[in-house]
């Protein structure tokens, strides 16, 4: 008998033989149905084959750079063809695409860019002179518009590596409780499970294509672009908003998710409503259903067609754990209660880690093969966020009787703008670093377009101190979609605080409600 102790010799040979690859579901389908479309960017349409082609070609370019596997590299670029090329030519040697946010201030995207170390960095000629500002010591960098076309001539390799599933496929960056982004490392596995939640809870098929107007370096569009590579349908691909594209994109494909995001919403509502023109299949239409106005919700979903999709998930762990309910289309919903999502287990904890019992709010925990890898170089923040075997989301929910969900708040306060996550922390670290500035906080404020935004409260050191002046500021050290919407000036003994001296975030939240 054999100690339960000792790994039998035939056991990797067990493990290689479930292994996949997000380039490997690729392959299959270009091999499987080569003359359908992969991609439609503009007036260009490239067939899997073709597209098969190019990323082989890409991948033996890559490789005669020196890119290994494990080795990142940093994709500044607007959403074009190339990106999912980059990516997937990537997935075939192992390496990772760390998808840089170019919405970010300089000293943001600099700390994006040193944080995961790339041997190689990959511009587009519109962020060329960004990249110029910031420090890339002697890390090689290529211009798409000039140098891509002429790495497509490379010979392809003869032999890829071996990929693991566990082994990271892109990083994409979160906003930081302490002012600077994190880098959330998802790996092939999980990729290949997040494209499964769609296909379960949505059922979408292979016919069933992806609008890319979103940019890539959110999971909104990259997990989605992959999924839809790695199932034989097509990418449309949209350099970023753009209702009439959107719309156009709506009547000519079927879709599978039509992902639309506060302040994305009322202008395709207004566009559909106006030219009478209607989508040909949708799946499901919409996003972040908490953050919508609920007429927006049901005229969306009418108009369309389709239902609205009642979403709760994270760059950490993609559509889960709780976004498989549907909002029947034109109806106004009366409540925004939670499904869980196929392929993750969700619990909720209180402070000590125990689980609540239904109708108390407890912080969700979830587990399962969509989770993310951790965040990139930051072992102490993952031995916390990952204690137990489960990931720590930082948001609660309250569970009903009937096994649904309900949002509460964030046990990590945040800011959801369009799509987009801000830590208050982010601005205040720029208000505070101006001694004009005594004392600041930043809460949210609900916005009809945009589902949340950013308003500051400041005490002065300098009474002479003006809105434009905070609005100048940050606009050198932030992003424009961070930087705050409104100024309320107030002294600073009128900050509540706790009996540690914490000014307490929820009073300011409810003093702002007030006016």
């Amino acid at each position: 008998m054999q100690s339960p102790t000792t790994t039998p010799s035939w056991r990797q040979d067990v493990v290689a033989s479930g292994r996949l690859t997000v380039h490997g579901l690729f392959r299959a389908c270009a091999r499987r149905d080569p003359d359908a479309i992969a991609i439609e960017a503009g007036a260009r349409k490239v067939s899997y084959r073709e597209l098969d082609r190019r990323v082989a070609a890409l991948a033996g370019a890559l490789h005669g750079l020196g890119l290994c596997r494990g080795d990142r590299l940093a994709l500044l670029s607007e959403n074009r063809l190339e990106y999912a090329e980059i990516e997937l030519a990537c997935a075939a040697l192992g390496a990772i695409v760390a998808c840089q946010n170019w919405r970010l201030a300089p000293g943001e995207l600099q700390h994006c860019i040193d944080l995961v170390d790339p041997s190689l960095i990959v511009v587009s000629q519109r962020f060329e002179a960004t990249l110029a500002a910031l420090d890339t010591g002697t890390r090689q960098h290529f211009v798409l518009e000039r140098d891509y076309e002429p790495l497509l001539e490379a010979r392809p390799l003869d032999r890829l590596p071996e990929i693991e599933p566990e082994d990271g496929l892109v990083i994409l960056y979160t906003s930081g409780t302490t002012g600077m982004p994190k880098g959330a490392l998802i790996s092939h596995r999980a990729e290949i499970a997040r494209n499964m939640v769609l296909r379960v809870d949505m059922h979408a098929s292979e016919r069933d294509g992806f609008v890319a107007w979103a940019p890539m370096f959110h999971m909104g569009s990259t997990d989605q672009v992959l999924g839809a590579l790695m199932s034989g349908a097509t990418v449309i691909v949209v350099d970023g908003f753009d209702a009439e594209a959107i719309v156009d994109a709506m009547e000519r494909h079927e879709i599978g998710w039509m992902l639309l995001m506060p302040g994305s919403i009322e202008p395709v509502i207004d566009l559909l409503q106006r030219s009478g023109r209607r989508p040909k299949s949708i799946r499901a239409v919409g996003a972040m259903a908490d953050l919508v106005p609920r007429h927006q919700i049901a005229e969306l979903s009418r108009l369309t067609g389709a239902p609205y999709l009642n979403s709760f998930g994270s760059t950490e762990t993609g559509l889960p754990p709780a976004s498989s309910h549907l909002i029947p289309p034109g109806t106004i919903p009366e409540s925004l209660s939670k499904r869980r999502s196929a392929l993750c287990d969700l619990r909720l904890l209180d402070a000590d880690g125990n689980e609540v019992p239904d109708g108390a709010p407890g912080e969700a925990a979830v587990r399962g093969p969509t989770v993310f890898s951790g965040y990139w170089n930051a072992a102490e923040t993952n031995a916390r966020d990952f204690a137990g075997g489960w990931f720590r989301m930082g948001d609660l929910f309250r569970r009903n009787p009937d096994g649904t969900y309900d949002f509460v708040d964030r046990a990590k306060y945040m800011i959801k703008s369009g799509g987009e996550n801000i830590y208050p922390a982010e601005i205040e670290r720029v208000l505070l670093s101006d001694p004009r500035i005594r004392d600041a906080i930043v809460v949210r404020q609900r916005d009809d377009r945009w589902g949340e935004v950013p308003v500051a409260f400041i005490a002065r050191n300098d009474e002479t101190l003006t809105a434009p002046e905070i609005e100048t500021l940050c606009r050198t050290q932030l992003a424009a979609y961070k930087r705050p919407k409104a100024v309320r000036f107030i002294p600073f003994e009128d900050f509540p605080r706790s009996t540690t001296g914490k000014i307490l975030r929820h009073e300011m939240e409810e003093r702002l409600r007030r006016g």
